[in-house]
């Protein structure tokens, strides 16, 4: 498992104004504090900048293995990152429940 110490991105993410952390909006805030435009940051994921702006939206859904492979890409929390994946599907569903992952 990959970690790192409180990004300026996750500062940036605790001082998101009202809306819950959703895995889009936790890519869209380290792009931004990374001070990176959608085509690159799509390029270093894999994806086409439509998918990243359709993700950062929450338009579409991340599976945990995309999830864990972004968290791989990026240098963070896949536990995180897999996290956020999930309780998106879960507040798509309807789910009422909160998500918490440990490492195997």
């Amino acid at each position: 498992m990959t970690t790192k110490k409180k990004s300026s991105a996750m500062k940036f993410l605790d001082k998101a104004i009202g809306a819950p952390i959703s895995f889009g909006s936790t890519l869209e805030s380290i792009r931004l504090s990374d001070e990176i435009s959608q085509v690159t940051f799509a390029k270093r994921l894999g994806i086409s900048q439509a998918h990243l702006s359709q993700i950062e939206k929450g338009v579409k859904s991340v599976s945990p293995e995309r999830a864990k492979k972004f968290a791989k890409i990026l240098g963070y929390s896949e536990v995180t990152f897999v996290e956020l994946a999930l309780q998106d599907q879960f507040k798509k569903a309807g789910i009422k429940m909160k998500i918490h992952l440990e490492a195997a």
